[in-house]
């Protein structure tokens, strides 16, 4: 008798734990994080945050989805498909010239990560950005930070973007692949596959945007990358899975930014570096370690120059009376107690 209220309660308790387990997933809110190439070393917190659990921490039942850009993600949630996007922060200022409001939440990244490289078997060779004319170029996809990027440089460089041919490659492997069959003449893109083309004798490097000395070159300062940006609609509704998102985001760069390549590279899925190989990835961390932000805070000269970028390079931003505090935000970064 005793032994069947022993096991009577025993079977209490497990049910209580089941249900109380069962009631914490169902109150947790569900979140749909649309990626722009999930495999650039820029976007890598995202997945860092996923391999630790730190959303589950947070509270959040998350699913992220995987797209060629950062123009296709963008095009994700403003369709619907997606809540928020990890993405870099350009976006929301080429939106709110369009009279949407999208807003950035945390900064990811604080240095684009962004190159501009050439093949190194062209004839002529191509050594500056202006000889670029008449040429193709590769970057992620149309309309994407990577497209904007090179229209930029066009622009200093005395060329019209309408005078180079621009098509979408794609990340990673597509972009490799892209340079080896020589379909494109010039990349625009980001680490690994930039790294792995470098190493290969593929390519040439005319602007690089990996560190703050190659940022502060180019653009003058700082300049905010990757964020989790969503419409500000979504955040007003949704202010809790907003504050949750930044809450996991600064655990994750907090934790990074306290560990080796060694150590981040336990939670760096195999694909990742499949074609680079695992050495070659770690020492591609080690290098792009400054580019992520250690606080997760905008500083304020960063959107300052991001606009400066898009006005040169987009005529509908030039034209448009962007308000800067509309497209980012650190209430929720101020807010967090991982900011401690």
């Amino acid at each position: 008798m005793h032994y069947l209220k022993k096991t009577r309660w025993l079977w209490l308790v497990i049910a209580g734990v089941l249900s109380l387990g069962a009631a914490q997933a169902a109150s947790a809110p569900s979140v749909k994080i649309a990626i722009g190439g999930r495999s650039f070393i820029a976007y890598l917190p995202l997945t860092i945050a996923e391999q630790r659990g730190y959303f589950k921490a947070a509270g959040l039942d998350e699913t992220s989805i995987d797209f060629k850009g950062g123009s296709k993600a963008l095009q994700a949630v403003v369709g619907g498909s997606a809540d928020v996007v990890m993405g870099y922060y350009d976006h929301t200022i080429e939106m709110q010239a369009k009279g949407k409001n999208l807003k950035a939440i945390v900064e990811v990244d604080r240095y684009p990560g962004i190159v501009l490289a050439v093949r190194s078997d062209l004839n002529p060779p191509v050594k500056t950005v202006a000889q670029l004319k008449g040429h193709t170029v590769g970057v992620t996809a149309p309309g994407s930070s990577t497209n904007f990027f090179l229209n930029y440089l066009l622009v200093k460089a005395g060329v019209k973007p309408s005078q180079v041919s621009v098509i979408g490659v794609g990340a990673a492997a597509t972009a490799v692949a892209a340079i080896e069959h020589k379909q494109i003449d010039a990349l625009v893109n980001l680490d690994p596959a930039i790294t792995l083309l470098k190493k290969r004798g593929d390519i040439n490097i005319l602007v690089d945007t990996r560190t703050q000395k190659d940022t502060q070159q180019v653009f003058g300062g700082p300049y905010p990358a990757a964020t989790f940006y969503a419409p500000q609609s979504y955040i007003d509704a949704h202010p809790q899975v907003a504050q949750k998102l930044v809450d996991a985001m600064i655990r994750t760069l907090k934790w990074m930014h306290g560990k080796s390549p060694k150590q981040i590279m336990k939670y760096v899925p195999k694909d990742y570096y499949a074609g680079s190989g695992k050495a070659l990835y770690a020492k591609m961390l080690k290098d792009s370690m400054e580019m992520f932000s250690p606080t997760g805070k905008f500083e304020p000269q960063g959107p300052k120059n991001a606009l400066k970028v898009l006005s040169l390079s987009d005529p509908e931003v030039a034209h448009a009376n962007v308000d800067l505090s509309k497209t980012f935000t650190n209430h929720f970064v101020d807010q967090s107690p991982a900011s401690d």
